[in-house]
């Protein structure tokens, strides 16, 4: 090695070895402060109820509160583009249905604000949220069949409510309206706990409701459940029947949720943030109410998160291509 050499390269050393020890002293120290878990939509839906949950006892295993903070708007972006651009500290996470996510980069690539296979460090899969087709109870249809039938009878008739343009409530609305051959209006909202407030009320026809807010509302007497989007029946809706026994077998949506970080979080943080929502996940509480929700409960390493997110993007870029999908 030559002189000139050593004169670069050991400089290089020492700032490597600056850089490695200040990544161990971070993560060792993390948290340092209060953690802050962003929902891209309103308090009351079930993005926001599961973020509540895990933020609660994830809480109480790092030592520090984590602070749910609800941002919502824009289908959901808002609060993403707010995660990507954070500190990559681990002091910023998000609760992503990244379905959604992966459908809002699909239909809106120019406007979603952020790239989620790139601006994003996945840190954990923590479940998957089934649909269920959801009327309100003064329309007459009392299967899916009577559904489709009264909306060809008059066209346009039939309006839907979803979360927000691209979210997977829109989606699957759009599928089902291709596959069905009907025609249904789509009315977007800042959030689904705000869509399904005005099923209630009579204000909508029906939507595609993630399990865990239909079930909270089918209580009501005000909601009446035709269909879920999954393969085999779901114990949270035992009596409603799936999409195939309804008559539409290649009928399948759900939305795939997950704790995510800014890309350029340390690996050791995210490590430790792994962790400890695996022990939170294990919890036989947490189990109970995921039970309860209709959630199935998951769990992953960070790398199978961060696939995840690919994984994602492919299955619905499919998806939507093969329905012709086009939304304004």
């Amino acid at each position: 090695m030559t002189t000139m050499m050593r004169k670069y390269i050991k400089p290089c050393m020492a700032a490597c070895a600056v850089a490695l020890a200040s990544v161990s002293a971070a993560a060792q120290d993390y948290p340092a402060r209060p953690v802050t878990m962003v929902v891209g939509y309103a308090a009351g839906g079930a993005v926001d109820a599961v973020a509540r949950l895990l933020s609660q006892k994830l809480g109480e295993t790092l030592g520090k509160p984590v602070v749910v903070d609800n941002k919502a708007g824009a289908s959901g972006n808002i609060g993403a583009q707010f995660v990507a651009k954070a500190q990559p500290d681990g002091h910023t996470l998000l609760m992503a249905p990244v379905t959604t996510y992966a459908m809002n980069s699909l239909l809106y690539p120019a406007t979603a604000g952020y790239q989620l296979d790139k601006d994003f460090a996945g840190v954990s899969v923590v479940g998957y949220l089934p649909l269920v087709l959801v009327v309100n109870d003064a329309l007459p249809a009392r299967s899916v069949a009577d559904l489709v039938k009264a909306a060809k009878a008059k066209p346009g008739s039939l309006d839907y409510g979803s979360a927000g343009n691209g979210s997977i409530e829109h989606v699957a609305g759009e599928i089902f309206k291709q596959q069905a051959g009907i025609s249904m209006v789509h009315i977007p909202y800042r959030g689904a706990a705000l869509a399904i407030t005005d099923l209630m009320a009579g204000q909508l026809s029906l939507m595609f409701a993630t399990v865990p807010t239909a079930v909270a509302n089918l209580k009501t007497g005000k909601l009446r459940a035709l269909a879920v989007t999954t393969p085999e029946r779901i114990g949270a809706l035992r009596d409603v029947p799936t999409a195939r026994e309804a008559g539409y077998p290649g009928f399948e949506a759900g939305s795939t949720y997950a704790i995510l970080a800014p890309a350029a979080t340390p690996r050791p943080v995210v490590q430790r943030l792994n962790q400890e929502i695996a022990k939170v996940l294990q919890m036989p509480d947490v189990q109970a109410r995921f039970q309860v929700l209709g959630i199935e409960r998951a769990g992953s390493t960070p790398e199978e998160a961060t696939q995840r997110l690919g994984q994602e993007l492919t299955k619905w870029g499919k998806a939507i291509k093969d329905s012709s999908i086009k939304v304004d």
